[in-house]
């Protein structure tokens, strides 16, 4: 069910770019466009997914994870589960709450219960939320903020519930274009200071609306298409970025970033990168 993990202390994020320790992942063994849900695997579902080759990079990212102190759970994958490879859309840690989430799309309908039950067996107390979608994909934290995405999977009625159950944080409804899937997609944290977006998914009102919290570093629809907006933050300015994605890396090099290059172009045809890769559960 896991692979080189440790025995936890207590699961506590506070924001998306304090260092990660822990974080769940899943090998994409059984990775498959099956169902198109965005223009990036519409562009893929010809030539679908090398499996062998999704392994490969997924294997090398979870070992650049490791030799950076991250420690890696590993969900066993199963056959049914085409999409199991983004475990960031399953759960989300706010605070020292690890929440299970529901999911929206009928294929990925299950995959909360594999969570679940790696977190029992490491006995990580968690919440389930209502059952109205929410995906963790559009959730984005910095301390008392959370930012969520209002899309097709996840709902308002889902937001308002967080909001209840999390009244010492302030949370944002951030609407978007919905073809882009999750806000992760569109809007990274990045800093205390910094985030990257992509304008072109986001009305102008909203766009102002972050640039009241952040400098915003645009990212262009060729490296938005390419996932360059997802790429994942471990903590003391390192980010996990493709090597394909040239404008990102030298625009978050030339702000002081270490950039860690890890090909991931065979799992970005499914429309995920390093963040839907990465459910953390310990920043500090």
């Amino acid at each position: 069910m896991l692979a080189h993990a440790k025995e936890s202390s207590t699961e506590r994020c506070e924001n998306e770019y304090a260092a990660l320790r822990r974080a769940v992942l899943c090998p994409p063994r059984f990775m498959e466009i099956k169902e198109v849900i965005n223009d990036v695997q519409e562009s893929y579902k010809d030539e679908n997914i090398d499996i062998e080759k999704a392994m490969v990079q997924h294997a090398a990212f979870v070992d650049a994870l490791q030799r950076n102190g991250v420690d890696t759970l590993l969900i066993k994958p199963v056959p049914k589960f085409p999409e199991q490879v983004f475990t960031r859309d399953i759960g989300f840690t706010i605070g020292e709450t690890v929440f299970l989430g529901s999911m929206a799309s009928e294929i990925r309908q299950g995959e909360e219960e594999n969570l679940k039950h790696l977190l029992e067996d490491r006995r990580i107390p968690f919440e389930r939320l209502s059952g109205t979608p929410m995906e963790g994909g559009d959730v984005l934290l910095d301390h008392n903020k959370i930012f969520v995405g209002i899309s097709s999977r996840t709902s308002e009625q889902a937001i308002q519930e967080l909001q209840q159950k999390l009244p010492n944080h302030h949370v944002l409804p951030i609407p978007f274009n919905e073809k882009y899937l999750h806000l992760d997609c569109v809007f990274n944290i990045l800093s205390p200071t910094e985030a990257l977006i992509f304008p072109e998914a986001l009305s102008s009102k909203t766009i102002n609306q972050l640039s009241e919290h952040y400098d915003l570093i645009r990212v262009n629809r060729e490296e938005q298409f390419s996932l360059g907006v997802n790429v994942l933050s471990i903590g003391d300015k390192r980010v996990f970025s493709q090597p394909q994605n040239v404008g990102v890396n030298r625009q978050l090099a030339s702000r002081g970033y270490q950039v860690i290059e890890v090909d991931f172009s065979e799992i970005i045809k499914s429309g995920g990168a390093f963040r839907c890769c990465t459910m953390p559960l310990v920043r500090d």
